[in-house]
């Protein structure tokens, strides 16, 4: 099979965005010197609401254009982060997953100007995060800081904390690192403290499903370890069927040994109620561990949790 010449990327135009897609160009030129990629970059409508991202239909917002322009052959290879891609459903129909990127660091971290650490922070603190997750985290362990609504690139939100909107931020860690700008972080909290998204730091590669010379091309950049994570994970999610509103978090993780593990939360938005299962897959498969910790939280009560939250 001949390797395309030409691989259009497609992406979000935000810096973050852009800046994976050049992290995708450059393994892939360092792994096919040949190729030659172009960016095809599109707004969301996800980057342009402001507003709660129910009423958008959920994280869907930040893929459907880019999913329609690879599906209208307007480009080859989508960039997606995995946390954004939405499990609750199947990709779009004529697309797949190629690859998953070798997974970078999955933990939230604290920007504070003064540098304070979270728990150095004073009662009134206002923390700025629209992530239901993360508020529900801090209602459960910092009940006396004060959530206010942000949303945007990190770019953004940085700029919204220097104006004063906010007293500190919570930021993905993998995020600040893809725009270089880890220097503002005063604090890395660790996955007891902050449990991370499904799909946290993981870069996905989706195709058209009929463009084999590209999906063979872009296949050599997967790592084996992010794919079984990824796959857990978003089997998990999906068999739980969360919306955009649930405060769900988890990660797997894939040991040198071939040892598979999964722990997973789901949380009150108030942080009063918290379920919790970790199981290792023994001789499961990825998809089955996600299923049986899905289950185990199905039988502790998250289904009538999950739905009990507005949407």
């Amino acid at each position: 099979m001949s390797a395309p010449e030409l691989i259009r990327i497609v992406s979000r135009s935000s810096p973050m965005a852009l800046a994976q897609v050049e992290r995708v160009r450059a393994e892939l030129t360092a792994l096919h010197p040949g190729i030659r990629t172009e960016v095809v970059p599109v707004t969301t409508s996800g980057d342009r609401w402001m507003g709660d991202l129910a009423k958008l239909g959920g994280k869907g917002a930040f893929t459907k254009e880019v999913d329609a322009a690879l599906i209208a052959g307007e480009a080859d290879l989508a960039v997606h982060c995995v946390k954004d891609v939405p499990a609750d459903r199947p990709l779009p129909a004529g697309t797949t997953f190629a690859a998953f990127l070798k997974r970078d660091d999955i933990r939230d971290a604290l920007v504070h100007p003064g540098g304070l650490t979270l728990d150095g922070l004073p009662a009134g603190t206002r923390i700025g995060t629209s992530s239901v997750r993360r508020i529900a985290q801090l209602a459960a362990s910092h009940p006396h800081l004060e959530c206010v609504p942000m949303r945007g690139n990190a770019n953004r939100r940085l700029e919204k904390l220097a104006a004063g909107e906010a007293d500190a931020l919570l930021l993905a860690v993998s995020g600040l690192e893809r725009i270089d700008r880890a220097d503002v972080i005063s604090e890395i909290l660790p996955v007891e403290t902050m449990c991370p998204p499904i799909g946290a730091g993981i870069l996905a590669l989706q195709c058209r499903e009929a463009d084999a010379s590209t999906i063979d091309v872009v296949s050599g950049l997967g790592d084996p370890a992010a794919f079984r994570e990824a796959t857990a994970e978003r089997m998990f999610l999906h068999v739980l069927q969360g919306h955009c509103n649930s405060p769900i978090a988890g990660f797997a993780v894939a040991e040198r040994s071939g040892d598979l593990s999964l722990r997973a939360r789901v949380f009150t938005p108030d942080g009063k109620t918290v379920l919790n299962a970790h199981e290792w897959a023994g001789p499961l498969d990825p998809a089955t561990l996600g299923t049986s910790v899905a289950v185990a939280l199905l039988r502790q009560g998250a289904r009538e949790l999950i739905d009990s939250i507005a949407h």
